[in-house]
C-alpha cells in the first residue's frame, strides 16, 4: 500500500490514458463504421480498426504535439521567464545555472545520481537527458503520423479513384500540416493559459499553483 500511495500520481494517470486510449477505439470503430456503410464499404473490428491507419493517425498527432509542447516548455524556461508565474524561474535566473545550483560535479550530495558526478559527455548528456527525450518522441510520434497518416489519406484517395501519393508528397500536403497544427495551436494555447492564470489564480494545494495568499508578483514558488 505504500508502493501504491508512493505512485499514485503516476498510476492515475496511466489508469486514465488507458481508458481514454480504450474508449477512442470503440467510439473511432462506429465511428468509421458509419463512414464506410454511407460509402458503400465493409465494416471493421475492433481489433482492426485498433491496428488501422486510421486510429493509428489520429493516436500519434496527438501524442507529438503533446511531446512538442513539453519539449518546448522545458527549453524555453531555461531563458525565458514570466514574472509572477509558479511555472517560471525568478527573473534574473535565467540559464543553465552553476554547477553549484545544480548539485552537478564537486557540488553533488550523497543521494545525486551517479552521472550527476560524472564530468565530460556523460555530464553533458545526463544534464540535458529530458529535453533530448522529450524531442526525440516528439519526432518519433511525428514520424508516426506521417507513415500512418499517408496510408489513410491513400486509402481515401483510393476510394475516391483517385492515384496515392508518396510520403514525401504527403508531408508537404495540406492534410498532414493541418492534422499538425491544429493540435499546435492547442497545446500552446494550454501552456499560455496556465503560465499568466497562474499569476492571478490560485488552487489550494497544487504544486501547479503559489500558495493563496502569496503575492501576484511572487514568481518561482509553488503551495
Amino acid at each position: 500500500m505504500r508502493r501504491l500511495k508512493d505512485n499514485a500520481l503516476s498510476i492515475a494517470f496511466l489508469v486514465l490514458f488507458l481508458a481514454c486510449l480504450a474508449g477512442q477505439a470503440v467510439a473511432g470503430r462506429l465511428d468509421y463504421n458509419e463512414r464506410q456503410l454511407v460509402n458503400g464499404g465493409e465494416p471493421v473490428s475492433l481489433l482492426q480498426y485498433a491496428f488501422s491507419s486510421d486510429y493509428a493517425v489520429d493516436v500519434a498527432e496527438n501524442w507529438q504535439s503533446e511531446y512538442l509542447q513539453f519539449f518546448l516548455f522545458i527549453m524555453v524556461t531555461v531563458w525565458l521567464v514570466q514574472r509572477g508565474s509558479p511555472e517560471s524561474k525568478e527573473p534574473g535566473k535565467e540559464g543553465a545555472e552553476s554547477d553549484q545550483e545544480q548539485l552537478v560535479g564537486a557540488h553533488a550530495r550523497p543521494g545525486s545520481p551517479a552521472w550527476a558526478r560524472a564530468g565530460g559527455a556523460r555530464l553533458r548528456l545526463y544534464s540535458n537527458s529530458l529535453g533530448l527525450t522529450m524531442g526525440a518522441i516528439f519526432l518519433l510520434s511525428w514520424g508516426a503520423q506521417s507513415v500512418a497518416g499517408q496510408a489513410a489519406y491513400n486509402a481515401e484517395r483510393l476510394a475516391d479513384l483517385r492515384d496515392p501519393v508518396g510520403w514525401g508528397s504527403y508531408v508537404t500536403s495540406p492534410d498532414f500540416w493541418n492534422r499538425s497544427l491544429q493540435n499546435w495551436q492547442s497545446e500552446l494555447l494550454a501552456v499560455l493559459s496556465m503560465v499568466v492564470l497562474s499569476i492571478y489564480l490560485r488552487q489550494r494545494g497544487s504544486p501547479e499553483s503559489k500558495p493563496v495568499g502569496a503575492p501576484h508578483s511572487a514568481t518561482g514558488i509553488e503551495g
